[in-house]
């Protein structure tokens, strides 16, 4: 895959990782011969053509799976009483893409649901309730890393509670990247989870916010790499948020708003390979979790899951392939810390530097608006 973003290039640091502190149970990615699409998309699409014809084109295309409770993996021992979905039927999108909202708006409407899992966080949910309305300027500021929630000071504090100021850093940074992607394209991201929040009220379904909480996801995701590579990753962003080319804007212009480059986190894979983990595979399994195995869904007829098809292989796989006995807790993956003093050295002096980068990036962005 090669990534339509001009400052994600071949890392050269990419072979040398730091390896995360393990999970108390396995997160396994899908082998590489793994093929959902040989593996449940011909079983996937006679049962659509059986029970909603009216969608099949979008099992044709790719954007629809059905994955039935038959081909679960067993019940661990300690969730005896709890009864998974009978149907989970994911839709694949592109989080700038229209088709993939109307497409949403379709198979929800079509199913109605107990259940509308999306592809979010608590501290990511806001961008669900962008409206049309607003100024346009801050629907293209609302972005999958933008903070949301009880104001901002609650969303900052509730950040650095999960993440810690190392990940809030990160993810104003992605969010400044995000927000000049979406003004040189002139599209919003997320219409999908708009769709998905709107026809689920509309039918009478549950939002459940199912993705893993973006700080810790982006702890993790810090923590994974040597400092060779956040160097070159934060000055990547920082190039990307400063500069454009005509060139560049023009190539993201031209690729299909339903490229799979467009997926941002799969693209900091692609770059940097030591991300592929915290970003992508255990986010996978956490995903498929809340579409089987969270309270939200317990006893449910249909759960329709709103997830990128960057995930499409991860979550069917850790569906089908269950690993055990692994909890939600695992899945969290929050590091535990060393002792009091050398924490305090350690936060003081990063704390000032994020501090003068945070000012700075700040006073940099005021100064394009």
């Amino acid at each position: 895959m090669k990534s339509i973003f001009p400052v994600f290039r071949s890392n050269p640091f990419s072979l040398s990782t730091t390896p995360l502190k393990p999970f108390r149970a396995s997160v396994k990615p899908p082998p590489p011969d793994f093929d959902y699409r040989r593996e449940i998309s011909e079983e996937s699409r006679a049962a659509i053509a059986e029970s909603h014809p009216e969608l099949l084109d979008l099992a044709d295309n790719g954007s629809l799976i059905l994955v039935q409770k038959k081909r679960f993996g067993p019940v661990p021992s300690w969730r005896t009483e709890f009864v998974e979905p009978e149907f989970i039927w994911l839709i694949g999108t592109s989080h700038v893409s229209k088709d993939s909202a109307m497409e949403v708006e379709r198979v929800v409407r079509a199913l109605r649901p107990d259940n509308v899992v999306v592809e979010l966080c608590r501290s990511r949910a806001g961008i669900m309730y962008v409206s049309e309305d607003e100024d346009p300027r801050k629907q293209l500021r609302s972005n999958m890393f933008s903070l949301s929630g009880t104001g901002f000071f609650g969303a900052v504090g509730r950040s650095i509670n999960l993440g810690g100021q190392t990940a809030l850093a990160l993810r104003l940074l992605l969010a400044a990247f995000s927000s000049k992607i979406s003004s040189d394209i002139n599209r919003p991201f997320g219409d999908e989870f708009r769709a998905a929040r709107k026809a689920s009220e509309e039918v009478g379904a549950q939002i459940v916010l199912g993705d893993r909480p973006i700080e810790i996801t982006l702890q993790r995701a810090w923590k994974a790499m040597r400092w060779s590579e956040k160097l070159s990753l934060v000055l990547s962003i920082f190039r990307g948020i400063a500069f454009s080319s005509n060139m560049a804007v023009n190539k993201l212009k031209e690729a299909s708003w339903d490229d799979d480059k467009f997926q941002l986190y799969e693209q900091l894979s692609f770059s940097y390979p030591s991300l592929l983990s915290p970003l992508i595979h255990e986010r996978d399994t956490y995903l498929a979790w809340s579409l089987k195995r969270s309270k939200a869904v317990n006893n449910s007829k249909r759960v329709v899951g709103v997830i990128g098809k960057g995930h499409m292989k991860g979550v069917i796989y850790a569906l089908l392939c269950d690993t055990g006995n692994l909890r939600f807790r695992d899945l969290a993956g929050k590091d535990s810390y060393g002792g009091w003093i050398s924490d305090l050295v350690k936060s003081l002096v990063r704390d000032t530097i994020i501090g003068i980068f945070l000012w700075a990036l700040y006073e940099f962005i005021n100064g394009r608006t």
